[in-house]
């Protein structure tokens, strides 16, 4: 996934339903379109791309289904794989990425966001359904006793890693690495994300930061390292000290 260039707030309404598609793409089939307003946000055809498009590109290639490059983009040649899985699975051959598929490949957060476990459909291209999902799940389990402030807080810090090139630049790769945040280490982030939580990860992709764009967070109630501590402090939100 490319670095991530913040869009601005938008209204999560109608509108957003209409404007989404352009995200995902549209012509979606009929029976996926009457599950739930979040399926434009998720089901993934040609022309699609993103981290949710290279991750299913992952798991064809793994399971010798797919022999191109794991870039992101929905290609011709990811339609013909996606075809082959489904045809294999007894799915219907459609060359679509939808909750059947997902499911199938073990696509587990992309299945819940078709269910409608998320709080709004992103209005950031470069961010999927499934950076939503694993967001919320972070800011759950590392802040889930904070306000709602300091919940977009927490998120906005892990999308502004994203954005930096001290950082890996993607969402998952900022969560899940070694010693980044204590959730991951005891296991907290598998807790599955409530509302609150939702909201705040997509008001943190929505643009929202009230770090005024901070990498560092912590509580200097039971934070050990000393080099925390050194970081420069551009606010305190909570319990939780924010710093660059």
């Amino acid at each position: 996934m490319k670095k991530a260039l913040r869009i601005g707030a938008v209204t999560i309404a109608a509108a957003a339903i209409c404007t989404v598609g352009a995200v995902f793409n549209s012509g979606h089939t009929s029976e996926e379109l009457a599950l739930t307003p979040y399926v434009q946000a998720a089901v993934l055809k040609q022309g699609a791309s993103g981290g949710e498009v290279k991750e299913l590109q992952r798991r064809l290639k793994q399971w010798g289904y797919y022999s191109g490059n794991v870039d992101g983009i929905y290609s011709k040649q990811t339609v013909e794989a996606v075809k082959y899985f489904q045809r294999k699975n007894g799915l219907k051959v459609d060359g679509i990425a939808g909750r059947a598929t997902f499911e199938a490949l073990g696509m587990n957060d992309s299945v819940k966001v078709l269910d409608g476990n998320k709080g709004g459909s992103s209005s950031n291209s470069n961010y999927t359904s499934s950076d939503l999902y694993l967001l919320a799940k972070c800011i759950y389990a590392e802040a889930r006793g904070e306000s709602y402030t300091g919940q977009v807080a927490v998120g906005a810090v892990i999308l502004n890693r994203v954005a930096s090139s001290s950082f890996p630049n993607t969402v998952s790769g900022v969560i899940y690495q070694k010693g980044a945040f204590t959730a991951v280490s005891d296991g907290q982030i598998n807790l599955s994300p409530d509302k609150t939580a939702m909201n705040a990860a997509q008001d943190a992709l929505n643009g929202w930061d009230p770090t005024y764009g901070c990498l560092y967070y912590y509580n200097p109630a039971v934070a050990t390292s000393s080099w925390i501590f050194g970081r420069k402090t551009v606010t305190t939100i909570g319990k939780h000290v924010f710093a660059i």
